[in-house]
């Protein structure tokens, strides 16, 4: 199945499957392609935060006009702050921003729990590594595209270009299908890896 991809410069559709990796400078405005991707030709999605709240999450998704109802949230950063955690239908939590196997077992449930057209959002891989390490973060990411492989959904990966070695970056570009690259100033290149 095709997903439609409404991030300019890109192709207009890529193929379930393909995992997206967003590259980005640690300042720049990524919430415009994050929610473009979340919003169009969606009949679910799963958003990984390990940057936000999931209130924050809920905020940007109204901000940007982002279906709520087709929303599934999955806090990793909350516990970590010592803010309370009150898991709902769509709010799910993990024990900790390090716990890539129970982040990596909520995007299966998803999946396995959901039909149609499903989208995963992971903002950010560079905060996973930050709170587990790069080679943890890699292994997420390694997991997470093989589960959008096997249940044929697509997903947007968050990485800052500021923060890891070009040798790191080229790690995290092989794993994807589509790179796409957004600058300082706002102008976004799409790229295979």
């Amino acid at each position: 199945m095709d997903y439609e991809l409404a991030i300019e410069g890109g192709p207009a559709s890529i193929p379930g499957g393909t995992t997206v990796l967003l590259l980005h400078p640690s300042t720049a405005e990524t919430d415009r392609i994050d929610t473009d991707f979340l919003k169009t030709d969606t009949d679910r999605f799963l958003v990984i935060s390990t940057r936000t709240t999931a209130r924050e999450v809920e905020q940007k998704l109204d901000y940007y006009d982002v279906e709520a109802s087709q929303a599934d949230i999955l806090d990793a950063l909350s516990v970590d702050r010592g803010y309370s955690r009150r898991g709902s239908e769509h709010i799910r939590y993990v024990s900790s921003p390090d716990d890539v196997d129970g982040i990596v077992s909520v995007a299966e449930d998803f999946l396995d729990d959901t039909t149609g057209k499903r989208r995963v959002s992971f903002d950010s891989i560079t905060e996973l590594a930050y709170y587990a390490d790069e080679e943890r973060a890699l292994d997420a990411l390694d997991r997470l595209a093989d589960l959008l492989e096997e249940h044929d959904a697509v997903g947007l990966f968050h990485v800052s270009t500021e923060v890891h070695d070009p040798e790191v970056i080229g790690r995290f570009r092989e794993r994807c299908g589509l790179v796409v690259e957004l600058d300082g100033d706002g102008s976004v290149t799409v790229a295979d890896p």
